[in-house]
């Protein structure tokens, strides 16, 4: 088991910025893929960015590429999502995810073992 906590969540006007941040219990969890994802009302829950076990790799959706950055801190445990220029679509419920077999590339959320109760962001226009 690995339990993720993330916080970080709120509402923000579009152009700005919020930092997630996910907390990992398990002293194996600085081995897991990390990944982040959302879902909008009425929308299937889709990727946003995931990191390599060492941190040395990561993917981004297109959508938030250039925007969104996922970075992780292994003696703390975290694993954090610094999102720029956030815009109305951004909008989301996001998840904290992780898993030790995955690829950083994997976009599909069934192949994550491990999630987060979510956060909610809200952006306004």
């Amino acid at each position: 088991q690995v339990p993720l906590v993330e916080s970080g969540g709120g509402l923000v006007q579009a152009g700005g910025s919020l930092r997630l941040s996910c907390a990992a219990s398990g002293r194996t969890s600085s081995t897991y893929v990390m990944g982040w994802f959302r879902q909008a009302p009425g929308k299937e829950r889709e990727f946003v960015a995931a990191i390599s076990w060492n941190g040395e790799s990561t993917y981004y959706a297109g959508s938030v590429k250039g925007r969104f950055t996922i970075s992780r801190d292994n003696a703390k445990n975290t694993v954090h999502l610094q999102m720029n220029s956030l815009k109305r679509e951004d909008t989301a419920v996001y998840y904290c995810a992780a898993d030790r077999l995955v690829a950083v590339t994997t976009i599909n959320p069934q192949a994550y073992d491990y999630w987060g109760q979510g956060t909610q962001v809200t952006v306004s226009s």
